[in-house]
Parts: structure tokens; sequence; C-alpha cells
């Protein structure tokens, strides 16, 4: 078993099973910086902050991201908005998996995905990167590719060489007039996959 996998399993003599297996990370992946704020590469920032603002949470700055804790049903659930930049967003995953002693299994990744048409929403428990460096390095650090991924879609509507530019755009007006349906049916699926577990979450919101 990798190393970075027993040492999210290890526990303090304070701590049981039963408690861990009740904390889970959600980390929204984007960039940092007004400029960035708006666009599709950003939607896992979008959706972290809208669960936040529904709720009355506020994100801190601490070590490697903007963090929050929302209790729910019984679950403590850490919002997480790496500060590392897309790039290096593993870094700061691993870091918080880490030091609140998080299940593997209890880790969700919010992040875009061209591959999937604009508001598809899909929850996945393993796969590869696609060609996504944020997803990469995530991947990388923890050495493994089984951890949940909250994939939104953001669409393919661009030209030959012109991704990089796609997902660093803003949305169009007919996306910003769907958003807030679609960020709400984002927020119940991070909600459920804390709750109901990571199958019935994927038979109730997959393709939806």
């Amino acid at each position: 078993m990798f190393s970075i996998i027993k040492k999210l399993f290890s526990k303090q003599p304070h701590e049981n099973q039963e408690d861990l297996m009740k904390k889970f990370l959600v980390a929204g992946l984007g960039n940092i910086g007004p400029k960035y704020h708006n666009t599709r590469h950003n939607i896992g920032f979008k959706i972290l902050d809208t669960l936040a603002k529904e709720e009355n949470l506020t994100f801190e700055t601490k070590k490697l991201g903007d963090l929050t804790t929302y209790k729910h049903k019984g679950r403590t659930i850490i919002l997480l908005k790496p500060n590392t930049y897309m790039n290096l967003s593993g870094k700061a995953v691993r870091y918080w998996l880490e030091k609140e002693k998080i299940p593997l299994e209890n880790l969700l990744v919010v992040t875009d995905d061209i591959n999937l048409s604009f508001g598809t929403i899909r929850l996945k428990t393993k796969g590869s990167a696609g060609g996504h460096n944020g997803l990469k390095d995530i991947e990388a650090q923890l050495q493994t590719s089984k951890y949940c991924r909250f994939r939104f879609g953001v669409g393919d509507e661009f030209g030959k060489g012109r991704q990089v530019d796609y997902v660093l755009g803003e949305w169009n007006p007919n996306e910003k007039s769907a958003m807030p349906e679609r960020l709400e049916k984002g927020i119940a699926l991070i909600k459920s996959f804390a709750t109901a577990g990571t199958s019935n979450t994927m038979n109730t919101f997959n393709g939806k």
C-alpha cells in the first residue's frame, strides 16, 4: 500500500475510525486572482463559494489554500480552495488530507471537464487526468488515480489550439443564465456524497 494512503488512515489516540469516516475534504479547483474569478476553469471555486454563501460560511486563508468547515447531518465537510494555482493543486490536497487525517475515500475534487457538455455533472471514483493539469498533480501527489472527482461540464466549443483560451475564458450569456440551477445541483451532489455515499450519489446525479 502506498505510504500516502497509510498516512491518511493514521490517527491520534483520541480519534477513532468512526469519527474519521464522518470527516470529508471537498477540494474545488481553480486559479487565484480576480482575472480568473468567472472563468470556466474556476468552476470548482465557484461551486464552493456558492455553497459557503448559502450556508453563511467564511473562508479563511491558511496554509496552501482558503478553507472553511461545513457541518451537515453529522458530517464535517472541509471545503478547500487551493491557492497554489491549478497546476500545483495536489500539494494543497495532500497537505490537508494528512493534516485532518481524512480517509482517501472521503476526498472529493471538484473540477471542470471539456469532455462533458455545459452543466452536465458526473461523479467518478477514479479515472485518468484527461489532460487536466490540476488532476495530474493530485494524482502525482497522492500516488493514485483512485480518488473521487466531481466533473462539471464546460463543453468544448473551441477551435484547434484554443483550448487554453477557452477554459480560461468567461461564461457566455446562455451559460450564465443556466448557471444558478446548475450550481444548486452541484451543491446537492456534494451534500449527497457526504451523507448518502458514492454509489447512491452517482445513481442520483450522474448525467443530470
